[in-house]
């Protein structure tokens, strides 16, 4: 299993980024995939995460302003981040969790967002 993430850079408050993560080696059906990140000094947070039918979860602190999206036909699943805030500063990771194992997760490599004012 290979998880590739790509689309993380500098923005703008205000503006908007878009990250994109692609899996290999997985059967779609199977896997939630989402997006975390960890800011400096901080703990590694949930950002948003969506199972196979296309059910979303939200950190309340990017609710209404960001929105993930999957495509099953690609394994491929995205963050649209828009209004972005200082806050939303941090290194982002793809992740997939197995429905039926738990203990089944696997993390991209992360990229960096920077929000500059």
């Amino acid at each position: 299993v290979q998880l590739q993430a790509s689309g993380g850079g500098l923005g703008q408050a205000g503006g908007s980024l878009r990250l994109s993560c692609a899996a290999s080696g997985i059967t779609s059906s199977s896997w939630i995939m989402g997006w975390y990140r960890q800011a400096p000094g901080k703990q590694r947070e949930l950002v948003a995460s969506i199972n196979f039918i296309g059910a979303a979860n939200y950190a309340s602190s990017v609710k209404d302003r960001f929105t993930i999206i999957r495509d099953n036909a690609k394994n491929t699943v995205y963050l649209q981040m828009n209004s972005l805030e200082l806050e939303d500063t941090a290194v982002y990771y793809c992740n997939i969790r197995n429905r039926y194992i738990n203990s089944r997760v696997y993390w991209g490599q992360g990229t960096l967002v920077t929000v500059s004012s």
